[in-house]
């Protein structure tokens, strides 16, 4: 697995180390919770309070043999960043945050595609997978124009875990998103 860094236009994508894991923390906290997230459209801020993530869960993604987590700059600047963990014959898509300030911008659909051209060329995968709550339909809605397809099979969300915030409606719910890689 080549873990170079790779630029791309302006952008610049690189494994993720321990020294970035307060950065990558807030960030991820300020693309999905509390008024900083409402700058951009991939807010959970209506349906959940706390935290989304903290260092110790960033930490493990970084530490894990079989995950990697990408970290986004521009201009020296962390911008966003996703895990991709290999999972067999697919990879896992997840934690995918960019800057609110610079969401709607066509940054996430470079992304995910780097990530995806990373899971097909380093792990061989066929598929992609990744699980995003059924009550935000924009952000599925998002997911299938990048190609992905949802599958009708659910995981209930953590409910009593404020690892993964405080939910704010009962009608919470993972559903598992699909895309061939191929």
């Amino acid at each position: 697995m080549d873990t170079a860094p790779r630029t791309t236009g302006e952008l610049v994508y690189r494994d993720a180390t321990a020294a970035d894991t307060e950065a990558l923390v807030a960030l991820i906290e300020s693309a999905y919770r509390g008024d900083s997230s409402r700058q951009g459209w991939t807010t959970e801020a209506d349906i959940l309070e706390g935290q989304r993530t903290d260092p110790r869960g960033v930490l493990e993604v970084i530490e894990s043999p079989v995950s990697r987590l990408l970290a986004v700059e521009r201009d020296g600047g962390l911008i966003a960043c996703c895990q991709l963990e290999h999972r067999g014959e697919a990879a896992y898509f997840g934690m995918f945050a960019v800057l609110p300030g610079a969401q709607g911008t066509g940054l996430g659909r470079r992304i995910i595609a780097e990530a995806e051209r990373l899971a097909r060329r380093d792990w061989g995968v066929r598929e992609m997978h990744m699980t995003v709550i059924t009550v935000r339909e924009e952000l599925i809605a998002w997911y299938e124009r990048r190609g992905y397809r949802r599958t009708g099979k659910l995981q209930p969300f953590p409910y009593g875990d404020e690892r993964f915030g405080i939910p704010q409606r009962d009608d919470l719910a993972f559903e598992l998103l699909v895309k061939p890689l191929v």
